[in-house]
């Protein structure tokens, strides 16, 4: 991929975006090859996209660690005695390494953060969009515009390894200037509605039900104007 820059991944209506994909698989053992579809695959090992997927399959050893945001139809994962059942704005990590059966209803899309990794971390993480929340660290004063937010987070899965990490976030509103993007992040919001601005005066408006990818680098500046809460992957 070229400059680092905003991903529009999916919108909460299922409308069209002007996002560019390419279809391809992210390893030789990618069970999704045949609808993955991809907008950023940086040289780190970091994917996000779209999957388009509507069958059961059984994968003996998932080949990467995949953070999925559902964005149209209905999929269940099975990994031993652990099922989730995934709906729209349902969202979960799938392990590394994790022994899995896939039923996913005619139609299934969900948009993607995936990582290349030899690390196993076997299991199925489902995320609360409802998580208690902890208080966490503010953007730095420096680039504030106007009054520091209150945020809060709470990780539901972390690789120690890799720091790869996925929970869910919320803040009150605030804006602040543009910067180089410190991590790879997927954002999808649960509530609220934020708009992200580039360097060049472009903006993406990022709404409730919306799929984002901010890759490492991206310079983009923040305004939200009332709450937000977010699903989050980042490393």
């Amino acid at each position: 991929m070229s400059q680092p820059t905003v991903v529009l991944l999916a919108r909460a209506d299922g409308g069209r975006i002007a996002t560019s994909f390419e279809q391809m698989a992210l390893s030789a053992r990618d069970p999704f090859a045949a609808g993955r579809r991809v907008a950023w695959h940086g040289a780190d090992g970091i994917s996000a996209g779209i999957v388009e997927v509507g069958e059961s399959m059984d994968i003996e050893d998932f080949a990467h660690t995949e953070t999925i945001v559902v964005h149209a139809g209905h999929v269940r994962l099975k990994a031993g005695e652990q099922t989730l059942a995934l709906t729209v704005g349902s969202s979960a990590v799938i392990g590394r390494g994790t022994s899995l059966r896939i039923e996913a209803q005619v139609g299934t899309q969900w948009a993607f953060c995936a990582m290349t990794t030899d690390t196993p971390t076997p299991g199925l993480t489902g995320l609360d969009p409802l998580a208690m929340l902890s208080p966490s660290a503010a953007p730095q004063e420096q680039i504030l515009i106007g009054a520091t937010p209150q945020c809060r987070s709470r990780n539901a899965f972390e690789d120690p390894v890799t720091d790869l990490r996925v929970g869910v976030w919320d803040s009150t509103p605030y804006e602040r200037h543009g910067r180089a993007h410190t991590l790879n992040e997927l954002m999808h919001l649960i509530e609220g509605s934020v708009a992200l601005l580039a360097p060049d005066g472009s903006s993406v408006t990022v709404d409730t039900g919306d799929s984002v990818f901010v890759p490492r680098g991206a310079s983009c500046a923040w305004k939200s104007t009332r709450y937000v809460r977010k699903v989050y992957a980042v490393r």
